[in-house]
């Protein structure tokens, strides 16, 4: 499998000083109470903001010593690149792309659409983006004078940098629910790699994991019967969907398999954060199949009304707790993007206002620098697109991953087997008084 080229765009090590003056320019900031956040804009990219934290003037030695921190992460495509510098265009100029940044005093907020804060100044980095899809190139590294250029000028330190980050796209060829193919892109090429087989477990015993190969199925119901519930559960529920993620040559390669019923709360037609549904995520290995991950979904209240989720990758060892990776909401209405992206960023500003990723695991201490499992899931890990409500499949789940996470066919097939989960927990979260569509409901059911 070849990759497609990615290039991944960061802004980090923010810090702003004055030096003291007598009189205090009116664009000073002076006391370290005194909040400053900046906007970062790249055209044709959503804006990110960053708390900038404030450093006493007489400290020289900033950065040195001092933890890189992440503000902002871009993921450019292969076509967002030929976009920026001008190559998908066939009036291209030579003009190269910049990153904008505006740096405020003052908290962050709006009234009135109006910002809150007091512009101290704009600052501006050129690009090389197109040096950038094969070696790592640094744009900026150190301080930068911000507004007029006088000696009571305030001072902003920033990196800007970007790095190869190739990653295998796949796309469903359909909606998971409809047993489709998997089409690996990379430009115009699409190719098959992996069939998808969507199932019922019904409510007998001896045939809850029919849709998993029979030469496991033993090994699949011992799993399943330890991180799910086996009985049957009364009142309003959506359970025993599975889907197996096979080769070309037929080998089951991966499965996702919802092993805690989707159950509407009492008195209310909606899955509660309280007692989510839950799928596990499943590789095989030594003649039976070992969970890998496990993805818990609800329906949030409130305006917001979305889809909460929750992805924990399980150790091999029965004792170790899971590592949570992905904790966040997506818009029942509009989708968005499950992703897991490590890079340390925390304002989850690497992906769309539809859905803000859990970047800095909670409790990690140290991650991404020997804590298992940040030492091999370290920066960006995967995203898929997750159609909204009432979606008519003309959106298939398309599916990012990096090559640095695939080291086998079993690699990539488990983060695609997640991302039909996280499409159909789209579809469980449902509320309970609208109807599912056919291929969601068992044969025998008339209402669904």
């Amino acid at each position: 499998m070849d990759p497609c080229p990615f290039v991944r765009l960061t802004v980090g090590n923010l810090a702003l000083k004055t030096p003291v003056a007598a009189k205090p320019a009116r664009s000073a900031v002076h006391p370290s109470s005194s909040p400053c956040f900046c906007i970062i804009k790249l055209k044709s990219f959503p804006l990110q903001n960053a708390v900038v934290p404030y450093i006493p003037p007489e400290n020289t030695q900033f950065p040195d010593g001092n933890t890189q921190s992440l503000a902002a992460t871009f993921h450019l495509s292969k076509s967002d690149l030929d976009r920026l510098t001008g190559k998908s265009s066939l009036f291209s100029t030579s003009k190269k792309p910049q990153l904008k940044i505006s740096v405020y005093s003052g908290r962050r907020g709006a009234t009135c659409g109006v910002n809150s804060g007091r512009l101290l100044g704009k600052i501006s980095v050129n690009l090389d983006l197109a040096a950038a899809e094969s070696r790592a190139v640094i744009f900026h590294n150190g301080w930068i004078n911000v507004g007029k250029e006088t000696k009571s000028a305030a001072q902003f330190h920033l990196n800007v940098k970007a790095e190869p980050d190739p990653r295998f796209v796949f796309q469903f060829d359909g909606a998971p629910e409809c047993s489709p193919q998997v089409f690996q892109i990379r430009g115009n090429i699409r190719q098959p790699v992996f069939t998808c087989k969507f199932s019922f477990r019904t409510g007998d015993r001896n045939q809850r994991s029919r849709s998993l190969p029979s030469e496991h199925s033993n090994g699949a119901r011992t799993w399943l019967s330890s991180f799910g519930s086996e009985r049957e559960r009364p009142g309003k529920e959506r359970k025993g969907w599975s889907i197996t993620i096979h080769d070309l040559s037929g080998s089951p390669v991966a499965a996702a398999s919802m092993v805690t019923p989707f159950v509407a709360s009492p008195s209310s037609d909606r899955v509660s954060r309280s007692n989510p549904g839950c799928w596990l995520i499943l590789r095989p290995g030594d003649g039976t199949w070992k969970p890998w991950g496990r993805l818990e979904s609800w329906r949030e209240r409130g305006s917001a009304d979305g889809i909460g989720y929750r992805f924990e990758l399980i150790p091999d060892s029965a004792a170790a707790a899971g590592i949570v990776l992905a904790d966040s909401t997506l818009s029942c209405s509009k989708g968005g993007k499950f992703v897991i992206d490590l890079s340390g960023n925390g304002n989850g500003a690497t992906a769309s206002a539809a859905s803000s990723p859990g970047c800095s695991p909670r409790g990690s201490g140290d991650f991404g620098y020997g804590l298992w499992p940040y030492c091999m899931y370290r920066g960006f890990v995967m995203s898929a697109s997750v159609e909204g409500e009432g979606k008519t499949g003309k959106m298939a789940p398309m599916v990012e991953v990096s090559v640095k996470q695939v080291n086998c066919t079993e690699d990539a097939a488990a983060f695609v087997a997640l991302s039909a989960a996280m499409d159909l927990s789209m579809d469980a979260c449902r509320l309970f008084s609208q109807k599912l569509r056919k291929e969601l409901c068992p044969p025998q059911d008339l209402v669904c």
